[in-house]
């Protein structure tokens, strides 16, 4: 389970709210696909809820690293076959949920988004020809050839993300300016967010 503002939110409660913005973002984009490969998509938004699972190793100081989308590609392949499979679905999961999620940043870098289409793309067609389940194989066969449509996807729904955030915190703002309230100024400055004194909120506006 995970704490939200609070409130306790179960796996259960995950899985409904992801798959509600799943639904949306698939209708807003005009984009469809078959019932396991949406369910997919649902439960790599779920395992991306603990941020620890962005990263796939220890340094010696304790702290948690990630290897190069090229350099886990290399280690997968070496693997047994068992080995190899999970390492490549987390190396192609990752490349989705970061094209998706980061696209924008990832213009202004030097490894830009291409690199992660393609390490994504790749990655997901080798697990669908080692795919002894019809059922799995066709799943990522789906993503490798359509991997594009699926990164929008997740785009449409962060970008919905964000304007439900910034809703909130105007609507945190305008709580705190109205009633003082001290649980809204402590989640403004949660958010980084510099809370300024109630009275110059309440400042009357020069003419």
């Amino acid at each position: 389970m995970a704490k939200n503002q609070g409130i306790i939110v179960t796996p259960d409660g995950f899985t409904a709210f992801f798959s509600e913005a799943v639904q949306t973002a698939f209708a807003k984009r005009g984009f469809s696909t078959f019932p396991s490969a949406q369910t997919y998509l649902v439960k790599l938004l779920e395992y991306y809820v603990p941020t620890a699972n962005f990263f796939d190793e220890v340094d010696e100081q304790g702290r948690r690293t990630r290897s190069t989308l090229a350099e886990a590609f290399l280690k997968a392949v070496n693997q047994e076959p068992q080995a190899r499979n999970e390492q490549l679905k987390r190396l192609a999961d990752r490349a989705l949920y970061i094209t998706g999620f980061f696209g924008d940043s990832l213009q202004r870098k030097l490894v830009d988004i291409d690199y992660y289409c393609e390490m994504g793309v790749t990655a997901y067609s080798v697990l669908a020809d080692s795919q002894k389940e019809d059922m799995a194989a066709k799943v990522y066969r789906e993503y490798s050839s359509r991997f594009l449509n699926f990164s929008e996807v997740l785009t449409t729904i962060s970008a919905q993300a964000r304007l439900q955030n910034e809703a909130n915190i105007l609507r945190l703002y305008e709580t705190y300016a109205k009633t003082g309230s001290d649980l809204a100024r402590e989640q403004l400055l949660e958010r980084g967010l510099i809370a300024v004194p109630l009275s110059d909120l309440k400042k009357p506006t020069k003419q």
